[in-house]
């Protein structure tokens, strides 16, 4: 009896620390890779992507892949596919918000979405945008919202974009506080007050070597990797083989060490006017969930309309026989004949309904 009771006490505690380290590796994507001080063991790199897979791939020439996700289910999504890097981009503010820019988003905003996309993704190396406003001000501005964003918002990194004066002095002190940051340059969307709207950048010569000169800042001030957005091909190209760090492509060509798209638009999520006007040009649609979806609610609301939904085998719960009759005389009582009378006419087609679902179950 001492024996068997001792065994399960130890088997509970066992099940108890793993029930405890998987929520921990769920909430933590970059645990500790070395046991230096008697911490967690080293993860394996294949179950959770952390920034040395990603100099991994790298140097050994593999593409890095990248999408966006907004929401739970969205991450969930993304992770399955084994997607390396999940962005929760500021971009929720046009295709999940509705607004005809970036620049309405707020870190509320974004600490919302990052927190349902960490709830979603277990392995994808997180990244969230810091939105409009909330780093250009002073460093310490910038620190104190990147360590909201992995505090607060479960984010493993923070992405910000431009790569000259305040911009630069940001991604430094945010990653001398321990914090891994992805630049952005090129078309810079939170910018577009400056570049006069969503313009494709590096067309001119000195044009794209000021894009160039960005993305050196941004590296040396320690990013880790370096989006580039609407550029020629080969101005991605030359900045790609002049960094010794990653570049992350859209809309800029084949060259670079990786590429990421908008979870809505490679699915062909709407076709609402506003949202087709915010598409770009060099996005590539895998699918067309829009339409599906579309057929799908034209179908219930058809349904519904004509009475069809909720059929009986849609209608599974009932009541027992005496506990009905009973209902049904309690109504007549209080003097409610015509509920009493609808009580009893839903029984009839409810008990039909309950010989169809066992004929389905079977």
């Amino acid at each position: 009896m001492y024996r068997t009771t001792m065994r399960r006490l130890r088997d509970g505690g066992k099940y108890l620390s793993n029930a405890i380290r998987k929520r921990e590796n769920r909430s933590y994507s970059n645990l500790p890779c070395d046991t230096v001080y008697g911490g967690p063991k080293p993860q394996d790199p294949v179950k959770r992507v952390t920034l040395r897979h990603l100099a991994s791939k790298y140097t050994k020439k593999k593409p890095i892949t990248m999408l966006t996700a907004y929401d739970y289910p969205s991450a969930v999504h993304v992770d399955q596919a084994g997607i390396d890097i999940c962005l929760v981009g500021d971009s929720v503010g046009m295709v999940v918000h509705g607004h005809d820019t970036t620049l309405p988003v707020t870190m509320d905003d974004m600490l919302l979405h990052c927190r349902a996309v960490a709830r979603g993704a277990r392995r994808s190396l997180l990244v969230g945008d810091l939105p409009f406003g909330s780093y250009e001000q002073s460093p310490s501005q910038a620190v104190a919202n990147a360590t909201r964003l992995l505090k607060e918002g479960g984010m493993d990194a923070v992405k910000l974009e431009g790569g000259y004066g305040s911009r630069v002095t940001a991604a430094k002190a945010i990653v001398e506080a321990g914090i891994a940051v992805m630049g952005h340059v090129g078309l810079t969307p939170q910018a577009i007050s400056a570049l006069g709207g969503f313009r494709p950048q590096g067309q001119t010569s000195s044009g794209a070597k000021m894009v160039l000169e960005h993305a050196l800042a941004l590296q040396e001030s320690g990013c880790f990797a370096i989006v580039l957005e609407c550029l020629p091909s080969p101005v991605s190209a030359a900045i790609t083989s002049a960094l010794k760090i990653p570049t992350i492509g859209i809309g800029a060509g084949s060259k670079c060490s990786g590429q990421v798209l908008v979870y809505h638009d490679i699915l062909g999520m709407m076709q609402h006017p506003h949202y087709v006007k915010v598409t770009p040009k060099f996005c590539k649609q895998y699918a067309q969930v829009g339409n599906i979806v579309n057929e799908a609610l034209v179908s219930y609301r058809e349904e519904v309309t004509n009475g069809t939904f909720p059929s009986r085998a849609h209608s599974p719960y009932q009541m027992d026989a005496a506990e009905l009759d009973s209902f049904i005389g309690e109504l007549e009582g209080s003097g409610l004949s015509l509920a009493a009378e609808a009580a009893s006419t839903a029984s009839k087609g409810s008990s039909e309904n309950n010989e169809t679902v066992v004929q389905v179950k079977r």
